[in-house]
């Protein structure tokens, strides 16, 4: 089985990020985050951002995920997102499990995007003691569908949630892609996240993730939640190394803008090669196709690893390490395929 569209966590570590690592292995370095390997990735995330920010980095998505949305709502409250973003549909409840209760409310919209309407329509909802309210939004970017929010559509979403005085986070595992797609990342900070999820493993680093918290109040003693939540890592170096290679190589982000390259080249093929149709917009690095289920299962026998998503269309999802010429061969087999 190829698993070179089956997801861009199936590539390994990208050349810089690996190479960060190598060089962080040598000699001593202070343990539990105290280096000055880690000090320097969280200096190096915050000018992408052009923010000042607390950073911790964490050995997963989910993770970081759970602990910053638990960061917003009280056990009795609940938090807004896409009905098929990650924290809802791919995270094991575990939002509620570090939010000792934290609920979650799904909305709708098309490719991944919370529909500003239905937004609306949930923060409208009168409040009563028999189900929990909301009290923070999560947004993704790149959404799981591969698109990209705009400025202004994160402005129409953040703005009301934000006169409510309610948090918002955001996951951006791939937000790489985002920014290779144009997204403007100074803007995440204008807008008013609260605390985001600043992706490396997508982009190319090992499992490491970082938590960015624009509001510095929420890092009240966030060294002592990641302790408890097994997320504190003793050589935390080798979380943060990849980072550093990423961001001072430029890789994190001509690595996602490749990954987008390869997924549009994809997506051409199957418009122009193909007898299926496109199911989203390609934004990112993800192409969703829609074929029936025996098409599927060939291609999955021709050595392929592609999955059906939420909406049952086919996910083929590109990386850093996608290939011109496997993408030109994986056509070639979709092609050979009857509709």
């Amino acid at each position: 089985m190829r698993y070179d569209f089956g997801s861009d966590n199936t590539a390994g570590m990208a050349p810089a990020a690996l190479q960060a690592l190598v060089e962080a292995n040598a000699g001593f370095a202070r343990a539990y985050g105290s280096d000055d390997l880690t000090a320097r990735a969280a200096d190096l995330i915050r000018q992408r951002l052009d923010a000042d920010a607390e950073v911790r980095f964490v050995f997963s998505g989910t993770a970081a995920n759970a602990i910053a949305l638990s960061m917003l709502a009280w056990p009795h409250e609940a938090v807004i997102a896409h009905h098929a973003a990650h924290v809802c549909t791919d995270e094991t409840g575990a939002p509620g499990f570090f939010g000792h209760g934290v609920g979650l409310i799904g909305l709708p919209g098309f490719s991944g995007k919370i529909d500003r309407l239905a937004l609306e329509a949930a923060l409208d909802e009168p409040e009563v003691g028999h189900r929990q309210p909301p009290a923070a939004l999560s947004l993704t970017q790149s959404t799981e569908y591969g698109a990209v929010y705009t400025e202004e559509e994160l402005r129409h979403l953040i703005e009301p949630v934000k006169l409510r005085g309610y948090g918002v986070h955001m996951d951006g595992a791939r937000l790489a892609n985002a920014a290779a797609a144009g997204f403007d990342l100074p803007s995440i900070a204008r807008l008013g996240v609260d605390v985001l999820v600043f992706g490396g493993a997508k982009a190319g680093a090992l499992c490491a993730e970082a938590i960015v918290m624009f509001d510095r109040s929420l890092a009240r003693r966030i060294d002592n939640r990641l302790k408890q939540a097994g997320q504190t890592a003793s050589k935390a170096r080798f979380l943060a190394a990849p980072f550093v290679g990423l961001l001072e190589s430029d890789a994190w982000l001509t690595g996602a803008a490749h990954a987008n390259l390869m997924a549009q080249r994809l997506a051409e093929g199957v418009a122009l090669r193909s007898p299926f149709i496109l199911a989203h917009p390609v934004e990112a690095n993800a192409v969703f196709v829609r074929m029936p289920a025996e098409a599927h299962r060939r291609l999955n026998e021709l050595g392929w690893a592609c999955y059906r998503f939420d909406d049952g269309s086919v996910r083929f999802v590109c990386s850093w390490a996608t290939t011109e010429a496997a993408v030109d061969e994986l056509l070639a087999d979709v092609a050979s395929l009857s509709a």
